[in-house]
């Protein structure tokens, strides 16, 4: 079988929207030594290639940019050196490719696939061996699109240093798919979920997956005040800060002396540097900066996963032709979704 020698994919023309991604064809770089080539079968979208494309992501992108960092594909071809992979497995390359384990470092950092280097939407793309993950067995490449980012991100917030634990409280706001996932993870771990959201709807999706408490921010506008309640006013282990004006809340939300908020998102406190800081100190709370995670953490996850499979099936919510990426852009920032959404690239 001949190999292709010619890729479709996006590039970011100019940064400013996503409706400036432009699909094109370009050439397949010659296959170096420790390279493996795959076919991408599917990508998934984050809140972070939004900012990306709008312009509001702190890296410095490469111009013309391919957007996006997770993916799931086949593999087509080997480099001459490359002793640990062989045609036809089912692999993800990890967010950051030279992220291989412990902390990352800017050096891996440079590595991080649609921002710092050139990223997956596109039909063909090399990576470096030491990059990939063999894909849940169980997994349709459309579901495990979704795990580089969004899973390997809630993976390390919950099982990292300070690991969940069986009857910790988690609390997760929003059903976005680091949420989601988070949701899952903790539920597989044991633990008991408390889920917020603006939408009933939304916090049912929450509910069949096992959050055992639900809170409508919006109805309940000082929810932390209902999460106290749910834990018998001792506050939750473990929350997914995913960002915005609720730092301040998620403190208050915290257990005495050992509550972890993990920082996924942008943070910005609505109420004054003075508030949070005394809220940080009388809470005795652990900040926690998450920067997704390593290959080590994601084969990590995939044990998880393929452990409980019931419990950990991706939430994706929408599925989008390769034509139609920048649809599915919009759909993101409608913010209309549960879970994942994800661009189906082969055909």
């Amino acid at each position: 079988m001949s190999l292709p020698t010619v890729t479709r994919q996006y590039t970011l023309s100019q940064v400013g929207s996503y409706k400036n991604l432009v699909l094109g064809e370009a050439a397949i770089p010659k296959l170096k030594a420790n390279d493996v080539l795959v076919k991408i079968h599917a990508v998934s979208l984050q809140f972070r290639d939004l900012m990306v494309t709008g312009g509001t992501y702190y890296a410095t992108l490469p111009p013309n940019l391919v957007p996006m960092s997770d993916s799931a594909g086949e593999i087509i071809a080997v480099g001459e050196d490359v002793k640990d992979w062989k045609v036809g497995q089912r692999v993800s390359a990890n967010f950051a490719t030279d992220h291989t384990h412990g902390p990352p470092t800017p050096a891996s950092m440079d590595t991080a696939l649609g921002g710092q280097a050139h990223g997956v939407l596109t039909q063909y793309r090399a990576f470096p061996s030491h990059s990939l993950i063999e894909i849940p067995k169980h997994f349709s490449y459309e579901e495990a699109s979704t795990l580089p980012c969004a899973a390997v991100t809630a993976y390390n917030a919950l099982l990292g240093p300070v690991p969940v634990k069986a009857g910790d409280f988690v609390l997760v706001l929003g059903t976005g798919g680091v949420s989601i996932f988070g949701l899952q993870f903790a539920i597989a771990s044991g633990a008991i979920v408390i889920a917020t959201s603006s939408s009933d709807e939304k916090l049912k999706v929450a509910a069949k997956l096992g959050a055992k408490h639900l809170i409508n921010y919006k109805k309940t506008p000082n929810w932390h005040e209902e999460v106290l309640k749910v834990t018998n006013g001792l506050g939750v282990h473990h929350i997914l800060e995913i960002g915005g004006g609720t730092l301040t809340k998620s403190i208050l939300s915290s257990r005495l002396g050992v509550g972890q908020i993990h920082i996924i998102g942008g943070v910005a406190s609505s109420d004054g540097n003075k508030d949070l800081i005394i809220s940080l100190i009388k809470g005795a709370t652990t900040l926690r900066g998450i920067l997704i995670g390593s290959v080590d953490q994601f084969k990590d996850m995939v044990s998880l996963i393929e452990a409980h499979p019931e419990l950990t099936k991706p939430v994706v919510d929408k599925v989008f032709p390769f034509e139609q990426a920048i649809d599915a852009y919009a759909y993101l920032e409608s913010q209309k979704h549960v879970g994942k959404i994800v661009i189906k690239v082969a055909a």
